[in-house]
């Protein structure tokens, strides 16, 4: 499968999605999206690959924004397609049974915050941005960013970030839970690299139960979030990998993860 504004490859089980428009701060178009959606679906289908990175070509951005030349002349109509692409592929994004690691690299603004949204957490470096600045072209975020800014960080300071449009430092969205961690620049792709090893030798069938109770709990309350936990909790020990991680922890061993239920 071949593209032109982004690129892929698969590293020990790890798949690396690259957006590779660096002349343009990685900046995100119609045909940039598309291209990202195939990737999803091939590596829906590939039970090789057993965690995602995500990350932007260059050292200045991760992705900057979507295509800001594209704007000019555009109707309403065309820019609700161009919301709705965005969105229906972030929401692919974020459904993906396995996880997703969002390494910010530089600029993460407008569509480029939202698309670190989407995935399951942020690795940043110490010289990252964040925001959505589209209030200063008088519009406001297309592909999620309201609505994944205020789960995130809470209301209010989501207002803020969009309505203000000021960029936030990589510190700054660590300690308000935006990112996960930063590092410094030199470090950031080798500690991404090193999670995502440790991630991948992890039973698959846990993480995938992981991924699915956070997402589903963080909608419902309490009680209803804990009892998806509880189906999830039980069902797990149905699976090959409970039942190998118990043995080898008993048997001081490294365990051998296969990520299959017993039939």
């Amino acid at each position: 499968m071949s593209f032109e504004n982004i690129l892929f490859e698969i590293q020990d089980s790890i798949g690396i999605l690259t957006i590779n428009r660096p002349k343009v701060l990685n900046a995100l178009n119609f045909e940039t999206l598309d291209e990202i959606g195939r990737v999803l679906d091939q590596v829906r289908m590939d039970k090789t690959v057993k965690i995602l990175v995500i990350t932007g070509a260059g050292d200045k951005a991760f992705v900057a924004g979507a295509d800001i030349s594209r704007f000019q002349g555009k109707n309403s109509l065309q820019a609700r397609r161009f919301a709705e692409k965005g969105q229906e592929v972030f929401f692919a994004l974020e459904a993906l049974p396995i996880p997703v690691i969002a390494c910010v690299n530089g600029f993460a603004l407008g569509g480029g915050c939202e698309l670190a949204m989407s995935c399951d957490f942020i690795y940043a470096s110490e010289n990252a941005k964040f925001g959505q600045p589209e209030i200063n072209l008088g519009i406001i975020p297309g592909f999620g960013g309201t609505q994944r800014l205020s789960r995130l960080v809470g209301r209010a300071r989501a207002k803020e970030l969009c309505m203000l449009g000021t960029p936030i430092s990589a510190q700054e969205a660590t300690d308000i839970g935006l990112a996960a961690r930063v590092f410094p620049a030199e470090e950031l792709w080798d500690k991404t690299l090193e999670a995502a090893g440790s991630i991948a030798g992890k039973g698959s069938v846990a993480l995938r139960a992981i991924k699915q109770v956070v997402d589903r709990g963080v909608e419902v309350d309490l009680k209803s979030g804990c009892a998806f936990e509880v189906e999830a909790f039980a069902t797990s020990f149905s699976s090959e990998d409970a039942q190998e991680g118990v043995a080898a922890f008993l048997e001081k061993r490294k365990p051998e993860f296969k990520g299959s239920f017993e039939r």
